[in-house]
């Protein structure tokens, strides 16, 4: 793996030459603007240089550079794992050892140093299948779980929402004293009755949008650091 780049933030801030995409005779606006974003998106070009399986890779890193989370000898479970991109820095900074433990609804390709499970997290037996795994209690609770967009933003909110708290009772029941949770939220941020219980479960409760998160997206991180037990 190529060498990463000393701050993913830096890399916003590189000169990339402007591609321009021709308006195919069967291609929408919308998908036209997609990929031109795409191409000209510089943290897709860093991934792609580094094999990175996706640009949100620099969103974890980010995350890190911020909390200080990842490390060498850390049991990290991954929700919404697919395509991998949050594995791949989780592996690469437990350098061969610790346990990380992915599940998501879509396949996943095998990445080294993680055990990745196809289920959806929200069917009855999928906390039981991931605990089953575990070596012992986890350190990091990560979930970039979100709902299919319906275009209704407060329709999109509440159900991914939804999941955050699913991810948020499994992490109280497996996360040592000290860990950390973080999960994806809409911006309007975490509901309140659910960040009045984290903040009885964790020292400290915080919100942050990485750089490598796209201006245009509504989407930021709740991260509950120092679980009580």
């Amino acid at each position: 793996m190529a060498k990463l780049t000393q701050s993913a933030k830096q890399v916003r801030g590189r000169k990339m030459l402007t591609v321009r995409v021709k308006n195919a005779k069967y291609n929408t606006t919308s998908s036209n603007r997609w990929l031109q974003r795409q191409l000209n998106d510089p943290y897709v070009a860093e991934a792609k240089r580094l094999n990175y399986r996706s640009r949100a890779a620099f969103k974890l890193i980010q995350l890190d550079e911020k909390f200080h989370f990842l490390g060498k000898g850390k049991t990290i479970v991954d929700l919404g794992c697919a395509p991998g991109g949050w594995t791949q820095i989780a592996a690469q900074k437990n350098k061969g050892s610790g346990q990380i433990v992915g599940m998501d609804l879509l396949p996943t390709e095998p990445i080294e140093g993680a055990i990745l499970l196809q289920q959806d997290f929200t069917s009855e037996d999928a906390a039981s299948k991931i605990k089953a795994l575990l070596n012992g209690p986890v350190d990091v609770v990560m979930s970039d779980m979100a709902a299919n967009t319906t275009g209704v933003q407060n329709v999109d909110h509440l159900r991914t929402l939804g999941l955050v708290e699913m991810a948020y009772e499994f992490a109280k029941e497996v996360l040592v004293e000290g860990g950390i949770f973080i999960a994806k939220v809409f911006q309007g941020g975490t509901e309140n009755s659910l960040l009045v219980d984290m903040r009885q479960h964790f020292s400290k409760v915080s919100h942050y949008k990485p750089d490598a998160s796209r201006q245009d997206s509504v989407e930021m991180y709740v991260v509950a650091q120092g679980f009580k037990g």
